[in-house]
C-alpha cells in the first residue's frame, strides 16, 4: 500500500527526449546552454502549468529541481503544490472543476476514480509511445480505462524485499535464500541457532494492518502466478477463494509463528502494536535477522546506519517459488492530466521520457528515488538500495505486479483489508478473515 504521509511520490515521441540517446540530458544540461532535448517543445514562454502531488518538503525539492531545464529552455513556469491530505483533496478538486493541469497520482485505483469524476484528461500520443518504449507492457494498463491511456509512471518502489545484517550473514554462516523453500530453512535454522528470526510491526494510524497487505499480496503472486493475481485484484476471483485463503496462510506461517515473530519486540500479538518504521530496528541489536519491508523503508534506518551489502543493513530480494521465479510486488506513482492545452501536454510527455528520469536521479543525489523507466541510467544511483531495486525493476525475467490494495475499491484496499488484517494478526482465523473482506467488497 502507497499512502501520502506514511511513505514518505499529439507530439512524437521522438520530439521529446524519447531515446536512450537522451539520458546524457542532465538536470544541469540546461543551465549549460544545452536544450537540444526541448527544442521540439518550441516556445512556450508564459504558459503555467500546475503540478499537486502528495510529496511534501523535503522530498518536493527534487521534484521541483527536475522540472528546470524544462523551464529553462521552453520558457514555461511550473508550479508545485504539495499537499500531505492530497488523494482526498484531488478528488473534491476534480468533482469541483479546479483541478491542477497534473496530479502525481500515487494508486491505480484513484486514478479510475478521477477519471470517473470526468474530469482527467487522456494522455497525447506521445505518452502513450514513451511508455511502450520504456516501461514493461503491465505498466501501461494500470491507468488505462474503457480503452483510453491517462498517465505515464512517475516513481516507483520495490515491496518485494527482505532487510538483513550482511555481518550477521557472514558471521553465522548464512546464504541469502534463492527459493521460498530456502527461506523456510533459513527461518527455521535461525531458530535451532536460538534466534526469533523475524520482526514485524503494522501500526500506522488509520492505516494500520496495510504491512499484512502487502506479504500476503506477495504470496499471493508467488503461490498463485501473476495471472491468479490479477483476478483476485479485479475480484475476477473471490477474496475468499481458495488461493487467496492459502496465501494469507502463507503469511501465518511467518508472522503468526511464535517461534519465528516477534524478534526483540514481543509475542505475535506486538505486531499489532508496533509501528511499520520500528518493525525492522531489531536487526541493529541483532534480537531480529530478518525484516520483509519495501524499497522505501531504507529511510527509517536511524541516521548513521549503512545501507550498503556490507553495511549494517541491506535488504535481499524475497524470492520466488524456484530460483528462476522474478515476481516483483510494488508501487508508483503517475502523471494524469486534466488540461490538454499544448503546454500541459507537453510538460506530461517530458515526464514519461528517459531524460526526465535521469534528470529525477541527478536532482536526488542521496538516492530514495527510482522509475522502473528502462532508460534510466541506474549507474547514476548512488543508493545501493536504489540500484538493488532498479535492477530487479529493469530484469528481463521480472513480472511486475503493482499493488493490488492500491488497485482495489477504496472500501476494500483502504478499509476492509486493513482492518481485517488487524484482526488476523491478533487472533482472527484466516477463513473469517477472507470471507469479512469479501463481504466488504462492492456490489456495484
Amino acid at each position: 500500500m502507497a499512502i501520502a504521509g506514511v511513505l514518505s511520490v499529439g507530439l512524437l515521441a521522438s520530439a521529446c527526449g524519447g531515446s536512450s540517446s537522451d539520458t546524457s540530458s542532465t538536470a544541469s544540461g540546461a543551465s549549460s546552454g544545452d536544450c537540444s532535448a526541448y527544442t521540439q517543445y518550441g516556445d512556450l514562454s508564459g504558459k503555467t502549468i500546475s503540478v499537486s502531488a502528495g510529496i511534501v518538503t523535503p522530498e518536493d525539492t527534487a521534484y521541483i529541481d527536475s522540472y528546470k531545464p524544462f523551464e529553462d529552455c521552453t520558457g514555461a513556469k511550473v508550479t508545485y503544490d504539495g499537499n500531505k491530505d492530497f488523494e482526498t483533496q484531488i478528488l473534491v478538486r476534480a468533482r469541483a472543476g479546479n483541478p491542477p493541469d497534473i496530479a502525481i497520482v500515487p494508486q491505480p485505483g484513484l486514478v479510475k476514480q478521477l477519471v470517473a469524476t470526468g474530469a482527467a484528461k487522456p494522455a497525447p500520443k506521445a505518452v502513450a509511445d514513451n511508455v511502450d518504449k520504456f516501461w514493461s507492457p503491465e505498466w501501461k494498463a494500470y491507468t488505462t480505462v474503457d480503452g483510453k491511456y491517462y498517465g505515464a509512471p512517475s516513481g516507483a518502489s520495490v515491496k518485494s524485499l527482505v532487510w538483513y545484517s550482511p555481518s550477521e550473514f557472514k558471521d553465522s554462516g548464512y546464504a541469502v535464500p534463492t527459493t521460498l523453500d530456502e527461506l523456510k530453512t533459513l527461518s527455521d535454522k535461525m531458530v535451532s541457532d536460538g534466534k526469533k528470526p523475524w520482526c514485524a510491526g503494522i501500526s500506522s494510524g488509520e492505516a494500520t494492518g496495510w504491512p499484512i497487505t502487502d506479504w500476503m499480496e506477495d504470496m499471493m503472486l508467488r503461490s498463485a502466478g501473476p495471472a491468479e493475481y490479477d483476478k483476485w485484484v479485479n475480484h475476477q476471483i473471490a477474496f475468499n477463494s481458495a488461493e487467496p485463503t492459502k496465501a494469507l496462510d502463507m503469511v501465518g506461517e511467518y508472522l503468526k509463528n511464535p517461534a519465528y515473530v516477534n524478534g526483540g519486540l514481543g509475542d505475535v500479538t506486538s505486531i499489532a502494536t508496533t509501528t511499520f518504521q520500528d518493525g525492522g530496528l531489531p536487526i541493529l541489536d541483532g534480537t531480529c535477522s530478518l525484516h520483509r519491508q519495501a524499497s522505501f523503508y531504507a529511510a527509517n534506518w536511524p541516521k548513521g546506519t549503512t545501507v550498503a551489502e556490507d553495511g549494517d543493513v541491506f535488504a535481499f530480494y524475497l524470492p520466488g517459488k524456484t530460483a528462476g521465479d522474478k515476481p516483483v510486488l510494488g508501487g508508483g506513482e503517475f502523471n494524469v492530466a486534466f488540461s490538454d492545452r499544448p503546454e500541459v501536454q507537453a510538460f506530461q510527455t517530458y515526464l514519461s521520457t528517459d531524460t526526465w528520469a535521469n534528470n529525477k536521479v541527478a536532482a536526488t543525489p542521496n538516492g530514495g528515488w527510482i522509475s522502473a523507466n528502462k532508460g534510466l541510467d541506474a549507474s547514476k544511483l548512488s543508493s545501493p538500495i536504489d540500484k538493488l531495486s532498479a535492477d530487479l525493476l529493469q530484469d528481463p525475467k521480472t513480472v511486475f505486479r503493482f499493488d493490488g490494495s492500491d488497485q482495489m475499491p477504496a472500501a476494500v484496499g483502504s478499509n476492509s483489508f486493513w482492518k481485517q488484517a488487524t484482526a488476523w494478526i491478533t487472533g482472527q482465523s484466516t477463513k473469517d478473515t477472507v470471507d469479512n473482506i469479501e463481504a466488504s467488497w462492492p456490489t456495484s
